[in-house]
């Protein structure tokens, strides 16, 4: 880790002053503009002719060279920021073999806080190291100030350089905060995507199924010669289902905006056209939405079934308010053989009702009972 640390760069968000209002950086910007204006007029402002030309030209190369700096630090190469590094102290020196002793003095200083701010430590150490002692040799004033001054860059840049380091983590984290709530919204949307195309699969499949059955054995009357009255009863019976089918789809859209009955009314509703009688046992309470359609879904594909392989058969369903559990148990008594009415259908029946029930972290059993068939389905709600 120490090792690290001494070899690790400034992170990129640090270097580019990310998180930074957009009013800090202006006034970072204006009073960087006044120092330097004041520098260049304490500087040159007796200077004349060629002095002047040549003062011009160092401010030129350092200007450029400072540039320079930020860009091939912000991409972390070493070796041209240490090649600038030295540029700009040799500016230095130059600057005060020139007697231009305030420009030397601040490219030092500059240089020493900005190697701490922006090189890793193994390499800004020595920066440090060179740029002060051409401070301490040139400046010649009171050793404890000059002493006093080189703690006290030095404590500055690397404070500098925590405070950058800190911006840039939050900055991280900030963004990261962003991009999981952005994924967690797109899981959310795609799940309920998915929700709703079950609920509709499973309202059609429910609905077509059933009215399939109808059609299927009025196909079956009409070609063993049926009396009319047996083929219309089959008729209707297709015309009853398809009404059920658009009211259930009422209910699923209903269910999608959290419009819901009861489900012990629901299940009451649905078994008026069969032969089957409805049981209630525990607390009845409001369940969570994906449960509520699970049992309601569950128990009409159940019912179908029936229909189709159990004709004429009696039907007990029982609805089970349990401890942190429901249960749908629907069994039939075995009815007549189902013919060739039971190739109807998808054959998918049980298999979704499965899926739906595991999704939802619950079960679902299903096969022969004592008498007939009988269907479990146990769901947390």
């Amino acid at each position: 880790m120490n090792a690290d640390r001494w070899t690790r760069w400034p992170s990129q968000e640090a270097l580019a002053r990310a998180g930074l209002s957009m009013a800090r950086l202006w006034f970072v910007g204006v009073l960087r503009v006044v120092i330097l204006g004041g520098l260049l007029w304490s500087t040159f402002h007796e200077d004349r002719g060629w002095r002047l030309v040549g003062g011009v030209a160092m401010v030129v190369v350092v200007t450029w060279a400072a540039w320079a700096l930020f860009r091939v630090s912000f991409v972390h190469r070493l070796w041209p920021s240490l090649a600038l590094m030295a540029l700009l102290m040799g500016a230095g020196a130059v600057a005060e073999i020139a007697d231009w002793r305030m420009l030397a003095l601040v490219l030092w200083c500059a240089t020493a806080v900005s190697a701490l701010e922006r090189l890793p430590l193994v390499a800004a150490v020595p920066c440090v190291l060179v740029a002060m002692t051409g401070y301490v040799t040139y400046d010649g004033g009171n050793w404890l100030i000059m002493a006093l001054t080189v703690i006290g860059l030095s404590l500055a840049g690397y404070t500098l350089r925590l405070d950058a380091e800190a911006r840039g983590s939050a900055h991280r984290l900030l963004a990261q905060e962003r991009a999981a709530r952005a994924a967690e919204a797109e899981s959310a949307a795609l799940a309920e995507r998915a929700r709703i195309a079950r609920e509709i699969h499973d309202v059609l499949a429910h609905s077509l199924s059933a009215q399939l059955v109808h059609l299927e054995a009025a196909r079956l009357l009409i070609e063993g010669d049926a009396a009319k009255e047996q083929v219309l009863g089959r008729v209707v019976a297709a015309r009853s289902m398809a009404r059920e089918g658009l009211a259930e789809t009422r209910q699923a859209l209903s269910a999608l905006r959290g419009e819901m009955t009861p489900v012990e009314d629901f299940l009451r509703e649905l078994v008026t056209a069969d032969r089957a009688s409805v049981t209630v046992k525990g607390d009845p309470r409001a369940l969570p939405a994906e449960a509520s359609q699970a049992v309601r879904r569950v128990a009409q594909e159940a019912l179908t079934n029936v229909r189709k392989h159990a004709p004429g058969a009696k039907v007990q369903v029982c609805l089970r308010y349990g401890e942190g559990e429901v249960k749908l148990d629907v069994r039939d008594s075995g009815g007549q053989p189902p013919g060739e009415l039971a190739a109807s259908g998808a054959g998918y029946g049980l298999l979704g009702m499965r899926e739906r029930a595991e999704l939802l972290g619950g079960s679902l059993e299903a096969g022969p009972g004592e008498e007939g068939f009988v269907v479990t389905l146990r769901v947390p709600g």
